[in-house]
Formats: C-alpha cells, structure tokens, sequence
C-alpha cells in the first residue's frame, strides 16, 4: 500500500502550507479563498494552481484526512471551508524535515530567446530585454506590497523572509538585464542604459531584514 506522500504532490503540500496560515475570518478556507492566497504568494516562487486543480487537491487532502472539510451552507458542496488536521500538519512537518530537495529548474523563456536571438538580431534582442525589465518592475511592484502586508509580526516572519528573497531577485535579474544591454550596444556607442541597482528604490525602502 502507498504511503499518503507518495500521492501528494509538491503543489498538494503548498495546499496544505496556505490552510496553515488561514486568516479568515471564518473557520477554513474555501477553494477561492486558498486560490486567491496562492494567487498573491505561490505565484512569485512556485506555481499558482488553476483553479480546478486547488479544488481536486482540497478533495485530495480530505479524503486523506490531511484536511477537514465543512459546509458554510448544508447541501451546498461550492462553499466548502477546509482546515489543516492534525495529521496534515504532521505530514507537512515530516515532509518540510527531509533533508533532501531538489534542486530548482530554471525555465527562463527570455533566457532561452535570447540564446537563439542571432537569428533575429541586436535590436530584437534588446526588444525582449527591455520587455522583461517592464515585467520585472511591474511583478517586483507587487511582491513589494505582499512584503509591506507582512510586517514584521514573528508568525509571518518565514513568509517575508521569502519575500525578501524574492526581491533581491528580482533587482539581481534586473542588473544582469541591464548588462545584457550594455552588451549588445554597437562598438563604441555612449552607455544609455541607467542600470539602477534596485527596482524598487522609488516605491519606498523595505523592511529591515
């Protein structure tokens, strides 16, 4: 017989992480409720799941007795809460405590453009640079705000450290974006290219890390 973790996947464990920090105001979290949390913080280092798949995975997780599930309205199966159970929060301890992760797979679109943009050439190439850092400003912009919400209450403490962490990400593509350009100038021609250190100096300093 198999063991529940080897049914759950990696997405049914960041499920079950968003039911942790339920924050509701009523008991349990509904399917729409978990998508718009994984819409506002899985999406920035993992994958924000459709919305069919948060509810065949909130299924999932009750029928393990990861979750429990009730029903705001008797009979109306759409506005079911789930909450983490004892045993979910175990499994999810047990699963956090492996020693062994893997490690992340980049899968970067513009890098793999741009590996092929001999075939189209420097001003093309610098067309899709410049598209990514309006990209990075606008997703940077967003985590900025999900960071502000964090404060720094020590329960939220792991989340803005993640947070953080995103940031300086982003500010770290966009330097070697900026780079990039510099690069692809013809010989000789004057640098145009700022290359600012931090996206997001004039959306207010962040939060002492």
């Amino acid at each position: 017989m198999r063991s529940v973790s080897q049914d759950l996947s990696t997405t049914s464990y960041a499920l079950l992480g968003l039911l942790v920090f339920d924050g509701s105001p009523s008991p349990g979290m509904t399917g729409y409720e978990v998508k718009q949390r994984a819409d506002k913080t899985l999406r920035f280092y993992w994958v924000s799941p459709a919305m069919s798949q948060v509810y065949t995975e909130l299924e999932r997780l009750a029928r393990f007795g990861l979750a429990s599930s009730t029903s705001d309205v008797p009979g109306q199966r759409r506005a079911r809460r789930y909450k983490i159970t004892a045993l979910g929060q175990q499994r999810l301890e047990q699963w956090l405590a492996q020693p062994e992760v893997d490690f992340p797979t980049l899968k970067h679109p513009v890098a793999l453009r741009l590996l092929m943009s001999g075939l189209v050439g420097p001003e093309r190439a610098r067309t899709l640079l410049e598209g990514y850092l309006d990209q990075l400003a606008s997703r940077r912009a967003d985590l900025l705000q999900v960071r502000g919400s964090l404060g720094e209450a020590e329960s939220l403490r792991y989340p803005a450290m993640v947070a953080d962490w995103g940031l300086d990400y982003y500010d770290s593509e966009a330097r070697m974006v900026h780079e990039l350009l510099v690069r692809l100038r013809p010989a000789g021609t004057a640098a145009t290219d700022p290359g600012p250190t931090n996206l997001g100096q004039s959306a207010g300093p962040v939060s002492p890390r």
